[in-house]
């Protein structure tokens, strides 16, 4: 059974970090790239960041450039979101997915699995 599980999600107040984290099983995590991805309450999922678990190659989006770090911790299936200089725009549901198409890792539609997310909220 494939899983993507996050944790790390909590309540920050702006300026603080928070580290997600992506704990996948069911397949082999070396062939995916993984994903996260974001959805604020009202307004549409947005893509995040993204890592290539093979090639190491990582993805942002312009909107958390230079505050966040994607990583992957591949003896453990795991990838991690770290998550600095938080501002309250941040707050979201963060969903972590899977993606055998590494050069699509920042399209939703391309993902191949899904987490259930892990709610941030950052208060100003």
């Amino acid at each position: 059974e494939v899983q993507l599980v996050e944790s790390g999600g909590g309540l920050v107040q702006a300026g603080g970090s928070l580290k997600l984290s992506c704990a996948a099983s069911g397949f082999t995590f070396d062939d995916y790239a993984i994903g996260w991805f974001r959805q604020a309450p009202g307004k549409e999922r947005e893509e995040v960041s993204c890592i290539s678990s093979s090639s190491g190659h990582t993805y942002y989006a312009d909107s958390v450039k230079g505050r966040f770090t994607i990583s992957s911790d591949n003896a453990k299936n795991t990838v991690y979101l770290q998550m600095n200089n938080l501002k309250p725009e941040d707050t979201a549901v963060y969903y972590c997915a899977a993606t055998g198409d590494s050069l699509s890792c920042l399209e939703h539609y391309a993902m191949d699995y899904w987490g259930k997310g892990t709610l941030v909220t950052v208060s100003s």
